[in-house]
């Protein structure tokens, strides 16, 4: 059954408890809990961060926090959760790519150098 990002918003924060920034302090100063900080490198560059937090971008948690997976940069790891996420939303032609932009280079298929 297909899902809207407004539906996952609702479920996530009704099974997720929330903490407010006081209680949130409290914790960490007593080493009850680890600040992450899931926005992009750019976004905390440009705004800070928690003292002390942890910047994982969302795209790596799973891979980051799982310590008996290897590195998946690259290799298609990242689009396989994506491409579940928009099924799940309801689009019904998704694929990923096998092997990721690594598998794609190694096929010797042209890749673009970044823009700044």
């Amino acid at each position: 059954m297909a899902t809207t990002v407004k539906a996952m918003l609702a479920a996530a924060n009704e099974a997720v408890p929330k903490v407010d920034p006081d209680q949130a302090k409290a914790m960490v100063e007593k080493g009850e809990a680890l600040v992450v900080d899931v926005r992009d490198p750019q976004e905390v560059a440009a705004s800070g961060k928690v003292k002390g937090a942890l910047n994982v971008p969302r795209g790596m948690l799973e891979f980051s926090a799982d310590p008996a997976l290897p590195s998946y940069c690259k290799s298609g790891g990242r689009s396989a959760l994506a491409a579940a996420t928009l099924q799940q939303m309801g689009f019904p032609d998704v694929a990923h790519l096998d092997g990721g932009v690594e598998g794609w280079r190694l096929a010797g298929r042209p890749v673009e150098p970044a823009t700044p």
